[in-house]
């Protein structure tokens, strides 16, 4: 761990259950409208509960600082054949499809690495992440995949299959999250083009986004990876963002 990170200790929820409640302390830096995607809305608050040992939380003098979730599923088989193009919904869905299947998972995904603001730029990222890999290895786990949201993506109108192949002089990827995935080993395997769709009203995109949603077509709208679509018309807009998979060996 950074030198600057040494008093901060990380482990799973289920060595340190009394953390359940309370990692959810500080504010996450996603845009208001990511909170309206209904399939994350009806799964993520499940996630730590019902698979504590792969998700992990980050203290500094007993105070959260981080916190990182992954579930595990079963992939491939006859019905799984290849990874999804809606990647963090549809991993949410099988995840719990298999739990409530009783099936035994062989794999797992990440779902979300959150780092207090006051603690960004030390680090912790890197460690958070390969925290998660030890996690998922240590149930037997011989994969972790990521459908990870290349939030340094700052043009909505450029494809994200051209975005991800942006690198460094070094070679490494020009995104700041792509970047920690490959340092840690990960490899880029594709684009999740539809990896979570957000729907609504005009008037809740309004509510959302603080625009006004007054005309049909392509809308731009802050911290969105790419535009969302409006049809005033039938008073509807959305958003369908694409996330990239990664592939980490364990």
């Amino acid at each position: 761990m950074p030198e600057n990170s040494r008093a901060i200790v990380i482990t799973t929820l289920a060595e340190r259950p009394e953390y359940l409640q309370r990692m959810y302390e500080f504010a996450d830096t996603w845009p208001k409208f990511m909170f309206n995607d209904p399939i994350g809305n009806a799964l993520m608050g499940q996630v730590a509960a019902n698979f504590p040992d792969q998700c992990l939380v980050a203290t500094e003098d007993d105070e959260p600082v981080a916190h990182g979730r992954s579930i595990p599923f079963v992939y491939p088989d006859e019905d799984r054949p290849k990874l999804p193009a809606d990647g963090w919904d549809r991993v949410l869905q099988w995840g719990f499809a298999d739990l409530r299947h009783d099936r035994e998972p062989n794999v797992s995904s990440a779902l979300e690495i959150l780092i207090r603001p006051s603690h960004q730029g030390r680090g912790l990222s890197h460690a958070m992440l390969d925290a998660m890999r030890q996690a998922v290895k240590a149930k037997g786990h011989t994969t972790l995949y990521a459908p990870v949201r290349p939030n340094g993506k700052t043009d909505p109108h450029q494809p994200m299959t051209e975005y991800v192949e942006q690198s460094r002089p070094d070679g490494l990827p020009a995104d700041p999250w792509l970047r920690v995935h490959v340092k840690a080993g990960g490899t880029i395997l594709e684009v999740a083009p539809r990896s979570m769709v957000i729907a609504g009203t005009l008037d809740e995109w309004r509510g959302w986004t603080d625009l006004p949603f007054d005309t049909t077509g392509d809308v731009v709208v802050p911290k969105a990876l790419v535009p969302v679509h409006v049809d005033v018309r039938h008073n509807h807009a959305v958003y369908v963002e694409p996330n990239v998979w990664v592939r980490h060996d364990l």
